[in-house]
Protein backbone atom coordinates (compact mmCIF):
# COMPACT_ATOMS: atom_id res chain seq x y z
CA UNK A 1 0.00 0.00 0.00
CA UNK A 2 2.77 2.14 1.17
CA UNK A 3 4.37 1.44 -1.83
CA UNK A 4 1.64 2.50 -4.44
CA UNK A 5 1.43 5.44 -2.70
CA UNK A 6 5.29 6.71 -2.73
CA UNK A 7 5.00 5.63 -6.83
CA UNK A 8 2.05 7.99 -6.99
CA UNK A 9 2.99 10.67 -5.37
CA UNK A 10 6.29 10.62 -7.50
CA UNK A 11 4.66 9.91 -10.60
CA UNK A 12 2.27 13.05 -9.47
CA UNK A 13 4.98 15.52 -8.75
CA UNK A 14 7.36 14.18 -12.08
CA UNK A 15 4.15 15.25 -14.20
CA UNK A 16 3.09 18.67 -12.79
CA UNK A 17 6.98 19.76 -12.58
CA UNK A 18 7.34 18.14 -16.55
CA UNK A 19 4.31 20.64 -16.99
CA UNK A 20 5.42 24.01 -15.31
CA UNK A 21 8.47 23.41 -17.27
CA UNK A 22 6.93 22.54 -20.61
CA UNK A 23 4.41 26.04 -20.19
CA UNK A 24 7.71 28.10 -19.24
CA UNK A 25 9.63 26.95 -22.21
CA UNK A 26 6.08 27.88 -24.16
CA UNK A 27 5.55 31.17 -22.39
CA UNK A 28 9.50 31.86 -23.27
CA UNK A 29 8.91 31.12 -27.27
CA UNK A 30 5.88 33.52 -27.54
CA UNK A 31 6.60 36.26 -29.69
CA UNK A 32 6.55 39.23 -27.28
CA UNK A 33 8.77 37.39 -24.63
CA UNK A 34 11.33 36.76 -28.14
CA UNK A 35 10.97 40.36 -29.02
CA UNK A 36 11.86 41.52 -25.16
CA UNK A 37 14.91 39.29 -24.74
CA UNK A 38 16.16 40.41 -28.37
CA UNK A 39 15.96 44.29 -27.16
CA UNK A 40 17.84 43.51 -23.95
CA UNK A 41 20.28 41.63 -25.60
CA UNK A 42 20.90 43.83 -28.06
CA UNK A 43 20.66 46.63 -25.35
CA UNK A 44 23.30 45.07 -23.65
CA UNK A 45 25.86 44.57 -26.79
CA UNK A 46 25.46 48.22 -27.63
CA UNK A 47 26.86 48.76 -23.83
CA UNK A 48 29.56 46.63 -24.32
CA UNK A 49 30.21 48.48 -27.71
CA UNK A 50 30.46 52.08 -26.07
CA UNK A 51 32.30 50.01 -23.13
CA UNK A 52 34.87 49.00 -25.69
CA UNK A 53 34.73 52.50 -27.85
CA UNK A 54 35.86 54.15 -24.17
CA UNK A 55 38.55 51.86 -23.82
CA UNK A 56 39.72 52.37 -27.27
CA UNK A 57 39.77 56.04 -27.17
CA UNK A 58 41.26 56.09 -23.76
CA UNK A 59 44.14 53.69 -24.98
CA UNK A 60 44.79 55.75 -28.23
CA UNK A 61 44.78 59.08 -26.63
CA UNK A 62 47.43 57.23 -23.43
CA UNK A 63 49.46 56.06 -26.75
CA UNK A 64 49.34 59.29 -28.26
CA UNK A 65 50.85 61.15 -25.13
CA UNK A 66 53.97 58.59 -25.11
CA UNK A 67 54.68 59.05 -28.40
CA UNK A 68 54.52 62.54 -28.06
CA UNK A 69 56.49 61.88 -25.25
CA UNK A 70 58.95 60.25 -26.80
CA UNK A 71 59.34 62.61 -29.56
CA UNK A 72 59.47 65.67 -27.99
CA UNK A 73 56.79 67.13 -28.87
CA UNK A 74 54.92 69.62 -26.93
CA UNK A 75 51.45 67.86 -25.52
CA UNK A 76 48.50 69.12 -27.61
CA UNK A 77 45.73 70.54 -25.81
CA UNK A 78 42.08 68.67 -26.10
CA UNK A 79 39.67 70.44 -27.48
CA UNK A 80 36.71 71.28 -25.22
CA UNK A 81 34.18 68.90 -24.87
CA UNK A 82 35.56 66.37 -26.62
CA UNK A 83 34.93 67.82 -30.02
CA UNK A 84 37.15 67.49 -32.61
CA UNK A 85 39.93 70.21 -33.91
CA UNK A 86 39.35 72.39 -36.70
CA UNK A 87 40.42 71.02 -40.06
CA UNK A 88 43.96 71.46 -40.89
CA UNK A 89 44.10 73.40 -44.56
CA UNK A 90 45.60 71.02 -47.64
CA UNK A 91 47.97 72.82 -50.02
CA UNK A 92 46.73 71.25 -53.28
CA UNK A 93 48.49 70.62 -55.96
CA UNK A 94 48.63 72.71 -59.43
CA UNK A 95 47.82 76.45 -60.26
CA UNK A 96 45.44 78.06 -58.28
CA UNK A 97 42.20 78.91 -59.10
CA UNK A 98 39.89 81.89 -59.00
CA UNK A 99 37.22 80.81 -56.99
CA UNK A 100 35.21 84.55 -57.18
CA UNK A 101 34.69 84.22 -60.90
CA UNK A 102 31.42 82.08 -61.22
CA UNK A 103 32.56 78.65 -62.58
CA UNK A 104 29.41 77.21 -63.68
CA UNK A 105 26.01 78.67 -66.32
CA UNK A 106 24.72 82.08 -64.79
CA UNK A 107 21.73 82.32 -67.14
CA UNK A 108 23.08 85.28 -69.14
CA UNK A 109 24.04 83.31 -71.78
CA UNK A 110 23.10 83.90 -75.41
CA UNK A 111 21.33 80.72 -77.03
Amino acid sequence: MFRRAFWFTTGAAAGVWATTKVQRTLRGLAPDSLAVRAAGRAAAAGHRVRGLALDVRAGMAQREGELNEALGLAPQQPAPGGALPPPVPRVGIGPARDTTAPTGPTGNEDH
